[in-house]
């Protein structure tokens, strides 16, 4: 028997202990948010955290979190408040939306641990999250704009008409 927490309910589970944590978060919790997206941990869809840390749940087997306590974007925030999901929506950030449940938990990782990362910290720590859509210029800004109202103070960033970015 694996034992684990999964957005706050400990959970049980008592089958193969190398089925892919993705699969029983998808199938047996119906929790979509991660998403399967390549299966060998280089798009970043499934990105879920694992004791606080982004971690690709496609091929992290159910044996390794024995203990640990996962959070998907589901327990993100009880009411979807969490900065990063505010500042998705503020800047717009999903197109197809596909792959926004890894992109947010990862960038909620990177500012959990580095609230005021710089442009070039973003980068690298979100460059193992795809979008097909493109929408990166719009997570950058999304990102900082969440670094700031991490930090209690408030942060707007004007549209401009017609941008696209």
């Amino acid at each position: 028997m694996i034992t684990f927490t999964v957005n706050g309910e400990t959970r049980e589970f008592a089958g193969d202990p190398s089925t892919p944590v993705l699969w029983y978060l998808r199938d047996e919790l119906q929790l979509t948010g991660p998403k399967f997206g390549c299966g060998m941990a280089q798009c970043g869809a499934c990105t879920v955290h694992i004791n606080g840390i982004a971690q690709r749940s496609c091929i992290l087997p159910l044996s390794a979190v024995a203990g640990s306590k996962i959070t998907t974007i589901e327990g993100l925030s009880e009411n979807g408040d969490h900065p990063v999901q505010e500042a998705w929506i503020e800047h717009k950030v999903p197109q197809c939306g596909f792959c926004q449940c890894g992109q947010m938990m990862q960038a909620a990782s990177l500012l959990a641990s580095n609230p005021n990362p710089s442009d070039e910290e973003i980068v690298q720590n979100m460059s193992g999250n795809i979008c097909r859509c493109g929408t990166y210029p719009r997570i950058h800004k999304a990102i900082k704009s969440a670094s700031k109202a991490m930090a209690g103070v408030e942060y707007y960033v004007p549209e401009k008409a017609g941008e696209n970015a």
